[in-house]
């Protein structure tokens, strides 16, 4: 099945899924964002998709703490 960035909140509390998956889900949902953009993207298409990245790594680290904490700090590098 095919997530969005709308389904970020449904997808953490998945009780019947593993952490690893998850975490998967989330990060398949952050590559499908970046891979859409292109050379025609506006800057302020760029923004919002790092922002809405940076929710998604906030996400991950109600799941995963450690991970997300390192996705967190590898963004404001």
């Amino acid at each position: 099945m095919q997530y969005d960035y709308k389904d970020i909140e449904k997808i953490s509390n998945y009780k019947t899924w593993s952490r690893r998956k998850i975490v998967d889900a989330l990060l398949s949902i952050d590559s499908d964002m970046y891979t859409q953009l292109g050379l025609e993207s506006t800057p302020k298409e760029i923004k919002q998709t790092k922002i809405k990245s940076k929710n998604i790594y906030k996400t991950i680290s109600k799941v995963n703490p450690r991970l997300g904490k390192l996705f967190l700090q590898a963004m404001d590098n």
